[in-house]
């Protein structure tokens, strides 16, 4: 079975993070950038402090009629960040993310930031396997007629 950390040898470890004093207009822009829909934020220490998603902008800063300007991500971002470690399935990952219906799943590795993966990562990776499940079949299938 593919890992975390299989998954994260084929896609990166780039993590891409905020200080927790950022707007959230900055976070958003950064976000539009780069077309990624959450980042991580690091408290004055470096440490993972919790986690900002365009959902928490929707809910907490539009729908509460804030300003994305002078509101700070330390202000909507997620404090109680549910992770996974790279030791961990890919189908584990993907039942952490559908039972506590998250998108986003950082990646600790000892209590260090080791990556951070997403939905879409987590079902491509998921294709892949199933796709090359299906040659190989084929291939087993082809060769035994």
């Amino acid at each position: 079975m593919e890992t975390v950390q299989d998954l994260l040898q084929d896609k990166g470890t780039d993590v891409v993070t905020v200080p927790v004093d950022c707007s959230v207009y900055e976070a958003l822009q950064k976000m539009s950038d780069l077309n990624i829909g959450a980042l991580l934020v690091l408290g004055p220490d470096s440490s993972m402090a919790g986690i900002v998603t365009e959902r928490d902008y929707a809910r907490k800063v539009v729908l509460a009629g804030k300003s994305s300007k002078e509101t700070p991500v330390s202000d909507i971002m997620t404090t109680d960040v549910i992770y996974v470690k790279p030791t961990h399935t890919i189908e584990e990952a993907m039942a952490v993310m559908t039972d506590h219906r998250c998108r986003h799943l950082p990646v600790l590795n000892q209590g260090n930031l080791a990556g951070l993966i997403s939905i879409g990562d987590v079902v491509r990776s998921i294709i892949h396997d199933k796709d090359f499940l299906i040659d190989q079949l084929k291939h087993y299938i082809a060769g035994s007629l």
